[in-house]
């Protein structure tokens, strides 16, 4: 069942991430500045903003099984579309309509594990689906530039979109939801406003203003930094763009399985959650002498030390939700917090391509270096701690 969500997560990437290594070409085709490809950027990160207080909802009602499939189809002709695009307009267009399905695999792969694993092993299996993200990001950079190079940027978009389609058929006719968890998991959950208004959800969704888009800058930007900065050409940006999503595919495993070894050794689940997250913010921090660095080799190892910190971090706050929410609510929760994600990637993507445009790369590395420490502020001193709430009890088993 992982197994599904890690494979819709890759996908979820090549299709995000096709972009990102075909940018080159079609800026050029398209005559498109900086501040242009950022308001590209941005319209993909406001669908996402928008869809994410959507979808996560939606799937709580729908169930797992639709929900999930609803999103994989929409995002999938939505990435095809992207193979008709004729300048920046129409292209931010098909931008926009991605992001509004994309929003869905976070809130979907969240209740898969809240479904099929206990507490000990959801960090890990929160890292092995978010693993997919990194996969995605590896293998998006030397297969898309190998189909542009061999078909033309046109058909690397639709045989990534159609990818989408083949993943559907087959989680269609295998997904099921556990027999013990029916009846909690059909349960109406709580309505979006009442769990926005808890402390919980709140600060979950401020403090992922701050982190995530320092992820988004690296899977949007590196390959147009490599070759702004550096010099590269296309092929030798598809040999180079996937290295720092190597670390970060490690930085999910490595991050689960930290948590889990913890929580096995008797450290309280909050205690360890915690620890573990605090110690990969800090390893974000690689991107600031990143900036400064003259060497590239210098510059992509420390820009991989920033990613690995990410999801090292990012695995377990993915395991928050089920650790305070009944697995009804699970994907409402994450869809919410991550509005937080989207309205800050729709803002310093903007930001990112105004900066870039007036002083160059430094300012924005030094900044994506720094904004994980006030995320990780909050998660340890506002956020509370990570137990059962109260107001919010799972539905009661039937007596025996």
């Amino acid at each position: 069942m992982i197994g599904f969500a890690f494979a819709a997560t890759v996908i979820n990437y090549l299709d995000r991430q096709a972009l990102s290594v075909v940018a080159p070409a079609l800026r050029e085709e398209f005559n498109m500045s900086n501040e242009a490809y950022g308001y590209v950027l941005s319209a993909f990160m406001l669908a996402y903003t928008i869809s994410n207080g959507v979808s996560g909802p939606l799937i709580d009602r729908l169930g797992t099984k639709l929900g999930y499939a609803v999103c994989m189809a929409w995002w999938s002709t939505a990435g095809l579309l992207h193979a008709f695009a004729t300048g920046a307009w129409s292209l931010a267009g098909f931008r926009f309509l991605l992001g509004i399905g994309e929003a869905g695999n976070w809130p979907a792969a969240i209740k898969v594990v809240a479904e099929w694993f206990p507490a000990r092993e959801r960090a890990l299996a929160c890292g092995i689906f978010n693993s997919g993200a990194a996969i995605g990001a590896i293998v998006a950079p030397p297969l898309m530039t190998w189909l542009i190079l061999t078909q033309g940027w046109p058909a690397a978009f639709l045989i990534v979109g159609v990818s989408g389609y083949v993943w559907l058929v087959g989680w269609w006719w295998i997904y099921r939801t556990p027999e013990n968890i029916r009846r909690e998991v059909s349960a109406r959950p709580a309505p979006a406003l009442r769990l926005l208004r808890t402390r919980f959800v709140a600060v979950l969704t401020l403090s992922k203003v701050f982190l995530d888009p320092a992820w988004y800058f690296y899977i949007f930007w590196f390959p147009q930094y490599l070759k702004s900065v550096h010099g590269f050409d296309l092929a030798q940006i598809g040999m180079t763009a996937w290295i720092p999503f190597v670390t970060a595919d490690i930085g999910n495993l490595v991050g689960g399985w930290l948590t889990g070894r913890l929580i096995r050794g008797g450290m309280p689940t909050n205690r360890a959650r915690k620890t573990v997250t605090a110690i990969f913010a800090l390893l974000m921090t690689a991107g600031i002498p990143a900036a400064f660095a003259s060497n590239v080799w210098v510059a992509v190892a420390l820009i991989s030390v920033a990613t690995f910190g990410y999801t090292g971090y990012n695995t377990n706050t993915l395991a928050f939700p089920a650790d305070v929410f009944p697995r009804n609510m699970v994907g409402s929760v994450w869809g919410l917090a991550s509005m937080g994600a989207g309205f800050g990637g729709m803002v310093f993507s903007w930001l990112s391509g105004r900066l870039i445009d007036q002083y160059g790369y430094t300012p924005v590395f030094v900044g994506y270096g720094l904004l994980p420490l006030i995320a990780l502020s909050l998660i340890l001193f506002a956020l509370g701690p990570l137990e059962p709430h109260p107001d919010f009890a799972a539905p009661a088993k039937p007596a025996a």
